[in-house]
């Protein structure tokens, strides 16, 4: 595997390494208190999700890159499954499954922009409560999909 193929999928491991800890953090209140020194409960379900789309578009960059192709800004995210769609998947080299999950989560990362746009103006006490609870089996979803893609990219790079 070449040098910067290796970075990426360091990086969506430590994407993935984050999203778990801040969901084990979220779901624990005595974690939270007597480790973390919060003085309330907090979840984090949203930064879970979005820490689990990162692991996902690093694990896509570093499968491209080791095929030779490189995606680049602007619509970086859009050029990258556009490339992990047409080369690695259309042409069978990587399950369709995988393509699946990948859409999923940019379905979820455009949702939760959605959510805070909807949101930002609103000041409910109710809002606040309930809107990072109520993303705890979105985020529980969307970390497990982002392990299941890391595991199968990490297993094909190092092959």
């Amino acid at each position: 595997m070449n040098d910067e193929s290796e970075l990426y999928i360091q990086r969506a491991e430590n994407e993935l390494v984050a999203a778990q800890m801040l969901f084990d953090i979220s779901s624990n209140p005595k974690l939270q208190k007597e480790q973390f020194k919060l003085e309330k409960d907090f979840t984090f379900y949203s930064t879970v999700i979005s820490h689990s789309y990162y692991c996902i578009f690093y694990s896509a960059k570093a499968i491209l890159i080791k095929e030779g192709i490189k995606t680049e800004a602007p619509e970086i995210h859009k050029k990258t499954l556009e490339a992990f769609e047409t080369y690695l998947v259309k042409t069978g080299k990587l399950d369709v499954e995988l393509l699946k999950i990948y859409k999923k989560m940019i379905v979820r990362a455009e949702e939760l922009l959605e959510i805070f746009s909807r949101e930002k103006g609103k000041r409910g006490e109710f809002t606040y409560k309930k809107l990072p609870q109520a993303n705890k089996e979105p985020a529980k979803e969307s970390l497990d999909n982002a392990s299941l893609f890391f595991k199968n990219i990490n297993k094909i790079i190092r092959e």
